[in-house]
Formats: C-alpha cells, sequence, structure tokens
C-alpha cells in the first residue's frame, strides 16, 4: 500500500505538471502552429475562394478546437517532461542497482538527443515529401488538405525519423544485455545496413534520393558509431568477468555498489 501511495502521489504530480503544460500551449498555439505549418507554405499554393497565400481547410465545426487541443497536449508533454521523467525515475530508482542506474543515464543522455536531431532531419524533409504527393494530384484538381490530415503527416514524420534514429541505441542495449556481440554483429552488418536504406525508402514519402538519405545516411553512420562501442565492450568483457554472470551454485556475484543498491531495494 505504501507503493501505491506513492505511485498515486507521483502520477498527481506529473498530471498537475502536464496541465500546467497544456495550458501554456493553449495560449501558445499561434505560434507553434505557424511553425509546423510552415513546410507546407513553402509549396506554391493555388488561389482558394480568392484568398492568396497557404490554406488548409477544415470540414467540421470542432476540427478546430479539437486541433487546438491536440497541440495544445503535445507542447504540454514536452514542457512537463522534466516533471514527469523525474517522477518516474524517483519512483523506480530505489529497485535499481548502481550498474542499471548508470545504464539509464546513459539510454536517456542519448534516446533525447537523438530523437530530437531525427526530427530537425524531418522538419527539413517534410516540404520534399508534401511536394511530390502533391504533385500526384490529376490537373486541373485542387486539393484541399485539412488540417487534421498535415498535421498527422507532421506527427508521422517526426515519429519516423525521431524512431530510426534509437536504433544504434537499441543495438548498444543488446549488446549491454548479452544479447549482440561484436562478431554477430559484424555478420548482420550488411543485412543492418541493407534495412535501414530499404525502411528510408519506405518511410520516406517523396521518391527522390536526396530525402531517403536524409534518413538513411545518419543512420548507417551511428550504426558503424554503435557498433565500435560493441567491439570496444566485448573487448572489455573478456579481460574481466561478466558481474552479471551466473556461478555453478546459480548465485550471482555483486560488487559493493550493487549490495549497497540490493539493500536499499530490499
Amino acid at each position: 500500500m505504501e507503493h501505491i501511495r506513492e505511485l498515486r502521489n507521483r502520477i498527481v504530480k506529473a498530471a498537475l505538471a502536464l496541465a500546467v503544460g497544456m495550458v501554456i500551449g493553449w495560449f501558445v498555439y499561434p505560434h507553434v502552429w505557424s511553425f509546423i505549418e510552415a513546410p507546407y507554405c513553402k509549396i506554391p499554393q493555388p488561389v482558394l475562394f480568392g484568398h492568396k497565400g497557404c490554406v488548409l481547410v477544415v470540414n467540421g465545426l470542432f476540427d478546430a478546437f479539437f486541433i487546438r487541443l491536440k497541440l495544445a497536449l503535445v507542447v504540454g508533454i514536452l514542457l512537463s517532461s522534466p516533471v514527469w521523467l523525474y517522477q518516474f525515475w524517483a519512483f523506480i530508482a530505489p529497485g535499481l542497482y548502481s550498474r542499471e542506474r548508470r545504464w539509464a543515464y546513459y539510454f536517456v543522455g542519448a534516446a533525447v538527443p537523438l530523437f530530437a536531431v531525427g526530427g530537425v532531419i524531418a522538419y527539413f524533409a517534410m516540404t520534399r515529401g508534401l511536394r511530390f504527393l502533391l504533385s500526384l494530384v490529376p490537373h486541373g484538381v485542387i486539393p484541399l488538405i485539412t488540417i487534421s490530415t498535415y498535421l498527422g503527416y507532421a506527427m508521422a514524420m517526426l515519429l519516423i525519423f525521431g524512431l530510426a534514429f534509437e536504433l544504434p541505441l537499441v543495438l548498444v542495449l543488446f549488446n549491454l544485455a548479452g544479447l549482440l556481440t561484436h562478431a554477430r554483429f559484424r555478420k548482420w552488418r550488411r543485412m543492418i545496413i541493407f534495412c535501414v536504406f530499404a525502411f528510408a525508402a519506405i518511410a520516406t514519402p517523396s521518391p527522390d534520393p536526396l530525402t531517403m538519405l536524409l534518413l538513411a545516411v545518419p543512420c548507417v553512420v551511428l550504426v558503424e558509431i554503435s557498433e565500435i562501442f560493441v567491439w570496444a565492450n566485448d573487448r572489455r568483457r573478456a579481460r574481466r568477468p561478466d558481474p552479471y554472470a551466473v556461478s555453478a551454485d546459480g548465485s550471482m556475484p555483486l560488487d559493493a555498489d550493487d549490495n549497497l543498491g540490493a539493500g536499499h531495494r530490499s
């Protein structure tokens, strides 16, 4: 019950931080929308209803309200992320060994910048994808792109690029967990690189090679960097016994820090 009460308190704190972030997101919505709309506005726009310039439409009475609410939620999640990440970490950290805590720090410290870099590249690649998709519209047909459709496209691009940049981190975690050795990595390298290029070709809507390379080349570079880490980590393991290795009697050796972590966990 004590743990349940602690979990409830931390969820309430995270929810309050999210609510404050959503309120801020609601008021800064015009600036956020202008930023998201910019890639679409770089494309030559048709003249609709006598209006010249960047045109997106809504076809429902409540569409504009829900779009604003959705963007406020996204902004709230981003602004409150330090709070809810801390609450999550403060709840699980007492049950982790010191080595596991270090891994978590490295994971978060690498995952956030990698996702951000992928999102930045996606933002600049969106215009090319939109230009290709709109070029498929038959001659004489004016596309009426709704706000919800465009926002879904933008969010999908940001997520695809951001998650693709997490691939090297996944490979490193597999190595730290003992599931991927450098010998196996070296054997699968060509297949991994081929899959990266195939995924980039499928994920990017534009058929031009530049957009595909914007996603594929940085991912391949990060994969090569992760291979260097896997190689170095395997050499380190070969020089000293794995602290997580199970001995013949079924016991697991712990260092002094891990013993302290285990006592705190109990």
